[in-house]
């Protein structure tokens, strides 16, 4: 029962640090210093391999999974919406490498056909 408390405790230390850093990386995207984005990047992405815990959705979807480039909307991702009838989804793209991410809008189809329902 201790080694599995002690787990706990350390994936939420990593956590933690994970944030710290994306957020860290976040604030100097602003500032345009790309070296030490892609470095902190780099860090947190290897706490949560190390770690083998999942790296957190809030952030997971930021970083580009070709280069590993911090991606800033409206400098280096292009961000569209494609609303076809049989599989909305939103498609971030990375003008670094070009490198398109599809996010299915499944949750929000459900919400509305919930609504239409009614």
């Amino acid at each position: 029962m201790r080694h599995k408390k002690n787990i706990k405790k350390i994936k939420n230390i990593a956590l933690e640090r994970i944030d710290i850093l994306m957020s860290l990386a976040e604030e100097e995207a602003k500032k345009n210093r790309l070296d030490r984005v892609k470095r902190y990047v780099e860090l947190s992405r290897k706490i949560a391999m190390k770690m083998r815990m999942p790296f957190p959705k809030k952030w997971k979807r930021r970083i580009c999974k070709k280069c590993g480039a911090f991606l800033i909307f409206g400098k280096n991702a292009r961000v569209r919406i494609k609303s076809n009838k049989c599989h909305p989804h939103v498609i971030i793209t990375c003008l670094d490498c070009g490198n398109a991410i599809k996010i299915p809008m499944i949750r929000e189809k459900k919400l509305k056909r919930k609504v239409t329902n009614k």
